[in-house]
């Protein structure tokens, strides 16, 4: 993910006093429902992840129109419990550096397949593999070194994720898995998504050429998303490093940890990167699933993500719910006033998600929504972000009533510095 600028939770938070620990809250049991929230959210995203993995082996053994669209459905399922495990990244180093492989966009799917030269171009000055074609060439040039890629398997595309220090050289995770299924998607910020007929899986009629190489790739990515997530859900476990380093810590330190990942998904990432910079450009390259049209739902659960790890609380997919003493009730404890005001910022911000969900379920996708000449779109989409920003704001004030010393969030040059953008 592209890192812009950080940005200080707030000036007042260097001279905020209060005691060590909120009356009647234990934080120590506020971080336990933080870390089994985040352990059912990889859970269920591994689960989904396996199912999505049996979908795939039957559209690769039987491919067909009908067995394209349950993968497909089956990977947009799978965005929802993922999603709403983003709010674990930034305040948790291992979870930030381990993200990159399962969820790395934008990518330059000209490096996977078979791309339109019309709509994507022949090449790029910033990326030397941007038209490399793996499915095509079992011999690739990598930073001016030959590397055989007769064998496409989770090892080569372990390879060659970001190959010449790239980040748009995606190779593995949900994006890529994506843009396999639907391939690349030419309609610009009109209506329609990627159209990949099936037959681009079926080594006896095949289109597209090199069928074989394109199940192979699909088949080692969706192997490589389910022993990724097996890290992760290992990771957060009863005996996983990352819950014993959050809970053998400092319990302020945690905190703050749980703080920096909702103000940083709040604002930079999600508020900055993931849609004022595509409203901005009005570029639906910039668009986060932008080869599904899936986006709008990817952004709501990302919102979901938030306001569940603020309250404590996690619905899993199963109807069960996981729930505990939270920062709100930190919060509530010190600031009543404080507290319902972030609830009611973070509502505000899913009802706004919610008009895009609506908006897209409708017929008008996200990327028309981010169009040039769309100016209800336009407006649609800014009001989420305004929420996202107003419920950042609140967070700031938690991170000083609490009285956790300096916290950073992320920043985006689309937020705190416009004119930079597109130089």
């Amino acid at each position: 993910m592209k890192r812009m600028m950080m940005v200080a939770a707030s000036a007042a938070v260097l001279l905020a006093a209060g005691p060590a620990a909120a009356a009647g809250v234990d934080k120590k049991a506020v971080l336990s429902t933080y870390a089994d929230i985040a352990h059912a959210k990889y859970e269920d995203s591994l689960v989904a992840a396996k199912t999505l993995k049996v979908a795939v082996d039957a559209l690769v053994a039987a491919p067909s129109a009908e067995t394209l669209a349950a993968a497909k459905a089956a990977w947009v399922a799978a965005r929802v419990p993922y999603q709403q495990s983003e709010a674990f990244r930034f305040g948790n180093a291992a979870v930030d550096e381990w993200e990159g492989k399962v969820n790395a966009w934008p990518l330059d799917e000209g490096l996977i397949d078979y791309v339109n030269p019309d709509t994507y171009g022949t090449e790029s000055g910033e990326n030397p593999l941007y038209t490399a074609n793996i499915i095509a060439h079992p011999k690739l040039k990598v930073a001016g070194k030959s590397l055989n890629a007769s064998k496409v398997d989770k090892k080569l595309l372990e390879k060659l994720h970001e190959a010449g220090g790239v980040e748009a050289n995606v190779t593995t995770g949900y994006h890529a898995i994506e843009f396999m299924l639907w391939g690349q998607d030419t309609n610009g910020t009109g209506p329609g998504a990627g159209n990949r007929p099936a037959s681009d899986f079926d080594t006896k009629n095949c289109t597209g050429g090199n069928c074989d190489r394109r199940v192979a790739f699909l088949v080692a990515a969706t192997d490589l998303l389910v022993d990724d997530l097996k890290t992760m859900v290992d990771g957060w476990g009863a005996k996983g490093k990352i819950r014993a380093k959050l809970l053998k810590g400092k319990p302020d330190a945690g905190i703050a940890t749980i703080v920096t990942g909702l103000g940083s998904l709040s604002y930079g990432e999600l508020a900055g990167e993931r849609m004022k910079l595509g409203l901005m450009l009005h570029d639906p390259e910039e668009e986060h699933d932008c080869f599904s049209d899936n986006t709008h739902n990817s952004h709501f659960y990302d919102a979901k993500g938030i306001q569940n790890v603020y309250l404590g609380q996690y619905t899993r997919i199963d109807g069960t719910q996981v729930k505990g003493p939270s920062l709100s009730d930190l919060i509530a404890a010190k600031d009543a006033t404080l507290d319902a005001d972030m609830k009611a910022k973070l509502e505000a911000t899913m009802t706004a998600m919610g008009v895009l969900v609506k908006t897209a379920e409708s017929g008008e996708s996200y990327d028309q929504m981010i169009g040039a000449e769309n100016a209800p779109g336009n407006a649609k989409v800014q009001a989420a972000i305004d929420a996202l920003v107003a419920q950042t704001r609140s967070l700031e004030k938690a991170v000083a009533v609490l009285a956790l010393g300096e916290v950073k969030f992320e920043g985006s040059d689309s937020l705190d510095n416009p004119t930079a953008v597109g130089k």
